[in-house]
């Protein structure tokens, strides 16, 4: 994959800004990072990779899928929770982001090597962490997590309109 071995490098020059400069630096993140609709993209385990994975998916889910502007926020929030948790709790060295689209469905997984399974906590109004699953099962149609070899997919589903 393109730019694969720079990946750490990245996440450093990815701006989150909308509009035409946003688009360029949308295309460029897929064209140095790798495209997560065609296969897995590998990203550091560092807190700034749940920035650069918002970036692969908003690129995504707006300039190749052109999907509304809600379900891509929603979309982009919810790989931000299953990256950062992936980097706070697998001590992976990297993580795959892969994402796929069949007809009136969206699925977006983050694999990780690690066998521990994410609990989904009751979330009280004052908690300051803990959030992210109940974001996941709150936003998303559907979630789960699929055992692997050496480690799981953690992954949800969006229902999208097809026209």
């Amino acid at each position: 994959m393109a730019g694969q071995g720079d990946v750490a490098g990245v996440t450093d020059r990815v701006p989150e800004v909308p509009g035409e400069a946003g688009e360029e630096a949308a295309r460029k993140v897929l064209d140095e990072v790798g495209d997560p609709t065609q296969g897995e993209v590998q990203l550091p385990n560092r807190p700034e990779s749940a920035r650069l994975a918002r970036r692969l998916a908003h690129s995504v889910l707006q300039l190749r899928w052109a999907l509304p502007l809600s379900l891509t926020d929603n979309a982009v929030l919810l790989v931000s929770e299953l990256v950062g948790n992936a980097v706070r709790h697998t001590g992976a060295h990297t993580f795959g982001l892969r994402m796929m689209r069949r007809s009136g469905w969206v699925r977006v997984e983050v694999r990780d090597p690690s066998r521990g399974l994410p609990c989904l906590l009751p979330v009280h109004e004052l908690d300051t962490s803990g959030r992210g699953l109940f974001l996941v099962d709150t936003l998303s149609d559907r979630w789960g997590v699929d055992l692997l070899p050496c480690g799981k997919t953690t992954w949800f589903e969006m229902r999208v309109t097809d026209h």
